[in-house]
């Protein structure tokens, strides 16, 4: 399984899928909302790190549209940094929601702390 970056930013794409790939991960990359839901419904990714302002349909819509039958974790990591933006995309069901400019490292950290929590607790 891998981890889905969207946005549609290429240099932002890949920054997040080096760091990504740097933690450990398999990585998959859309830059548009309706190319999220492709590779959403075909590849079953263990967690989307997903924009807002996407080109085709936004991340909220993306997002609405994945939990009307996934569970699977999503963190918003995008430049829309006002409160409700922010409540908005966690009342949508996002895990958590991190705004642009961010650290890699810092990324990294809350990708490996929903995927710890979205499989359990391994072992001690």
């Amino acid at each position: 399984m891998a981890i889905l970056i969207v946005d549609d930013d290429p240099r932002l794409r890949d920054l997040v899928r080096l760091t990504l790939e740097r933690a450990g991960h398999a990585v998959l990359t859309a830059a548009d909302g309706r190319a999220a839901l492709i590779h959403a419904a075909r590849e079953a990714p263990e967690l989307i790190v997903l924009d807002v302002g996407l080109p085709e349909m936004d991340g909220f819509e993306v997002c609405r549209r994945l939990r009307a039958n996934s569970d699977v974790p999503i963190l918003f990591l995008t430049a829309r940094d006002d409160e409700i933006d922010r409540v908005v995309g966690l009342e949508l069901g996002a895990d958590d929601y991190v705004t642009k400019p961010f650290s890699p490292r810092e990324l990294a950290a809350r990708v490996k702390a929903i995927l710890k929590r979205a499989t359990g607790p391994g072992p001690r």
